[in-house]
């Protein structure tokens, strides 16, 4: 596999960075890469957005992401296992979180579908 494979756009279910692991969001996450093949990584949890940019080697997709607040800007890591092509499952962290628990996502790609009759 490699980082151009990852490219796409994918559903995404996820916990919040607290206790509980149940889900606590949906959203869409669309990949792309840069001409320094690096990751772009956009989410869209809601009508929340959040922006940010990573690399890939041997599996693993690491993405420092950013989000404005109401009261500041927001930074973490995301860290994901590729699976394969279409499945991600990963874990993250952001600096203002609960520094005991870790967030958790599962993203599966999102496939083109021709038009049913």
């Amino acid at each position: 596999m490699t980082i151009h494979d990852l490219v796409g756009s994918y559903t995404v279910q996820g916990s919040n960075q607290e206790a509980t692991d149940a889900v606590t969001y949906h959203g869409f996450l669309t990949l792309s890469v840069d001409e320094n093949h690096r990751i772009l990584a956009q989410w869209l949890i809601g009508d929340h957005e959040q922006h940010g940019t990573g690399f890939y080697k041997d599996g693993i997709l690491v993405i420092n992401f950013r989000y404005e607040g109401e009261d500041q800007t927001y930074k973490g890591v995301a860290v994901y296992r590729c699976l394969n092509t279409d499945v991600l499952d990963g874990f993250w962290s952001e600096k203002h979180g609960d520094p005991r628990f870790l967030g958790s996502e599962f993203c599966v790609r999102i496939r083109n579908v021709g038009i049913l009759n």
